[in-house]
Order: C-alpha cells, then structure tokens, then sequence
C-alpha cells in the first residue's frame, strides 16, 4: 500500500501551527482540510482526551454558528494522535486564510466558561469525558504561542 500523505509529512520537524493538510476536489468544489496542531508531535505530551473532547464540542458549535464561515464548515475533529485537530472547509484556501477565524476560535474556547454545548447523555456517547478549565488553558496557549505570532514555520508543512 502507498503511504498518505499525511504520513509522509516529517513530524519530528514539525511545530504547532495552521498548515493545509491537503485539498480535494468533489465535482466543481474544491474541499481544504486543515492540519490544526496544537502540540508539537513527538516532543511534548499529546492533549488528554477529555480537553480534546471538550474543544472538539466547542469548536464545531462555534464554526457552525460563524456568521460568515458556518456554510463552509464540514468537519471540525480530532487527530487519532490527539496532537491536534482536522477542519475540512468547503473552498480553496490556504493556511493564512484562516489565521483571523482560529484566533478568533480559540479566544473563544479560552474565554468559554459555561456548560459546554451537547454535554448531557442526550446529546453525546461520552459527555463525562471533558475538561473544560484544561480546555481553556490549552486555548489560551495555541493563542498566545502560536496563532497570535504565526509566521510561515507555522504555516507550511517542514520540508
């Protein structure tokens, strides 16, 4: 079998950032998936699932209500590794892009301190698993580190 791509990317080499993980056309319509990596692979210790869990709730609650992006939004999910997280926009972008909507994500999810939306056993399949003060700690970081003085090291995949 041939590798995908996304593992052909060196992730010893790899930072945290915002870098377009690949594109794909359905019909006329060009689908941009996004690479969102919150924790630098293989160097630092991965997210917990319950603070993966909580942004992943509060992350596509807030993109599918965005005013100007929710009719873009297809999916906004969690990598298996839990370094980061998947966005498939409907469209063509590139990383940059969407700098000013994940800085405006992720003030959001530091600045989040009420009942994280569908967590009740109603709604969800896991709804104890969260942790939303770690959530917000993470949020405030990924701001602060990375989305807030993001250059191209952090935009593009390392070579």
């Amino acid at each position: 079998m041939d590798k995908i791509t996304s593992f052909t990317i060196n992730h010893l080499e790899l930072l945290p950032g915002v870098y377009v993980s690949r594109k794909d056309k359905v019909s006329d319509t060009v689908i941009t998936t996004f690479d969102i990596r919150m924790t630098r692979p293989n160097f630092e210790p991965v997210m917990n699932t319950a603070e993966v869990h909580t942004i992943e709730h509060l992350a596509a609650t807030f993109l599918r209500n965005h005013s100007l992006w929710k009719e873009r939004v297809l999916y906004f999910g969690p990598m298996g590794c839990r370094t980061g997280f998947y966005l498939l926009l409907s469209g063509d972008y590139e990383s940059r892009d969407i700098v000013p909507l994940m800085q405006e994500l992720f003030a959001f999810i530091r600045d989040y301190r009420d009942e994280v939306p569908g967590a009740c056993a109603r709604d969800c399949g896991n709804y104890l698993d969260m942790n939303l003060p770690m959530a917000n700690w993470l949020a405030d970081r990924f701001l602060r580190e990375v989305l807030d003085v993001i250059d191209d090291s952090r935009l593009i995949y390392p070579e």
